[in-house]
């Protein structure tokens, strides 16, 4: 074997921490953003948060009228344009140093040293209601668990079936359904006591009948067709009652034995079933069609499903001017400890040696690039988004039949980042519009050809095959094909297998569930 020498020029991607942090902190949602703060601020003494009480610069804005040249973009798009294309940033060669003063994407404020000092925050001025439009949280509602045990305050029990029936009403899933079977639910206190375990399913058994009377009706069910049988119950005893007993006999017939032929509406089936005539049938349909097969329904948390936007879009009453700003709810508001900072700065000023100080330095170091990264991530978000309403101005005007076709490479060469970036930035962030909230990536969709030569939104198409259905004739439902004749008549070319793609995912049912006999 031969040894030699040889030279070989080769590019790499080098990335920095600071670099890999802002890149992660790009694609976090607003819930893993305030969960990293929260870690961030537990890991490091010199990070702090701001006080609530202190005042802070005005939001940023941008009218989307505005131009978005490349040259004049913020200097925070670099990091992320070099991060995805391979570009070594030269300004980070330094960023070990103890004496780094700031990596020169953002301005540094008149007190922003290497010390201390506050970092530049987002905010509205204090006391502006206008400037907080984001949701308003409310205070929890009651859960069904405090609402049942409240109704069985005035019961008479003794302690052994009063503990039974809290037993069972903990033991509802959030739907107010009983999933696991009472023998089972002794079983787990009694083991291998077989005397035991009956007497524990008789407090079971007395127990599920008092909880099946209380209020919403039908929780305690252990299946669907229980539910609905116990609401058609409560129904036939109330005097009131507008639908005859022979429909109410109907319907609980149905339930306890047709529910998939009552899904695939087989009328004739349920008739049989039931042995009642047309009328009766389709009245005892209508009749359960109108009950609640959810009963815990009602006492969902609305906050567990609560989407706080990053951004919000206004519209000008006036002019119709849109107007793009950032959510000041979801932005961290933090800050430098300066009496830590100061005291660091005390003890190397007095000669101490940067070995003993090595790692308190560097924990300086972080909290300033912490702070710095989470400002350029909500900057990128304003600007995207801003970009974005700009490119679907028709959208806040006409709804989504006026949606054009958008992909994330239109928006990157504008903003002269990377598509990755974009990507980023579009996924888990959401929109406030005054037609409400949306993702960010609602706004991007391919694009169908239509007869004029230009192309719809796959957005704006999903719209109207909604719009169609909805105004269709319920005894006779447009099918697949006829939806893509007539998007084909709006000038659109759109196959048969796509408009069922489409249809699918606006969760519409098939010809067959949708009429109406």
């Amino acid at each position: 074997m031969k040894q030699g020498l040889s030279l070989r020029v080769s590019q790499h991607l080098a990335l920095t921490p600071q670099l890999q942090q802002s890149i992660r902190l790009l694609q976090l949602s607003t819930l893993e953003l305030e969960l990293e703060v929260d870690q961030v601020l537990a890991d490091n003494p010199f990070l702090e948060r701001e006080p609530e009480s202190l005042p802070s610069d005005g939001l940023p804005t941008l009218p989307t009228d505005a131009p978005l040249p490349r040259d004049e973009a913020p200097a925070e798009s670099n990091i992320y344009s070099q991060a995805d294309t391979g570009e070594s940033p030269s300004d980070h060669d330094g960023s070990d140093s103890l004496s780094w003063d700031g990596d020169g994407s953002l301005p540094l404020a008149p007190d922003d040293s290497e010390w201390g000092g506050e970092a530049r925050q987002y905010g509205s001025p204090a006391g502006d209601d206008n400037e907080r439009e984001a949701a308003d949280t409310t205070a929890p509602a009651q859960s069904l668990a405090s609402h049942l045990r409240a109704q069985t305050v005035g019961l008479r029990l003794n302690p052994q079936d009063r503990a039974a029936l809290w037993f069972l009403i903990e033991s509802l899933n959030e739907d107010g359904y009983l999933e696991d079977s009472l023998s089972a639910l002794a079983a787990e206190f009694a083991s291998d006591n077989l005397e035991q375990s009956e007497q524990l399913l008789h407090h079971f058994n007395m127990a599920l009948a008092l909880l099946q009377s209380l209020e919403p009706t039908g929780v305690g069910a252990r299946s669907l067709a229980e539910c609905l049988t116990l609401q058609l119950k409560a129904l036939a005893r109330e005097r009131s009652l507008a639908a005859p007993a022979t429909v109410v006999t109907a319907a609980i017939c149905i339930c306890r034995q047709a529910l998939p032929a009552l899904a695939r509406n087989d009328l004739a089936g349920l008739m049989k079933v039931c042995a009642a005539g047309n009328a009766t049938v389709r009245q005892a349909m209508a009749l359960i069609a109108r009950l609640e097969p959810k009963p815990g329904r009602c006492f969902f948390s609305v906050e567990q499903n609560l989407v706080l936007p990053d951004v919000i879009v206004t519209q000008s009453p006036g002019s119709g001017k849109l107007t793009v700003r950032l959510n000041t709810e979801v932005m961290p508001k933090l800050r430098l400890h300066d009496l830590y900072a100061n005291i660091l700065k005390n003890q190397r000023s007095k000669g101490k040696q940067a070995g003993q100080l090595a790692a308190l330095l560097q924990h300086l170091q972080e909290a300033r690039w912490f702070i710095k990264n989470i400002e350029q991530r909500f900057a990128t978000i304003l600007r995207v988004s801003s970009a974005i309403v700009q490119r679907q101005k028709s959208f806040f005007t006409h709804g989504a039949l006026a949606m054009r076709p958008l992909v994330l490479r239109e928006i990157a060469t504008e903003l002269g980042l990377h598509e990755s970036t974009i990507s980023r930035v579009t996924s888990g962030k959401y929109m406030s519009t005054p037609l409400g909230t949306f993702e960010l990536k609602y706004f991007f969709g391919s694009g169908l050809a239509t007869d004029s030569g230009g192309s719809a939104s796959s957005t704006a198409v999903r719209a109207l095959i909604k719009e169609f259905v909805a105004a269709e004739n319920p005894l006779k439902p447009l099918s697949d094909q006829q939806l893509s004749l007539m998007l084909k008549e709006q000038g659109i070319a759109c196959a048969r297998r796509t408009v069922a793609k489409y249809r699918e995912g606006l969760r519409i049912a098939t010809v067959s569930l949708r009429k109406t006999l």
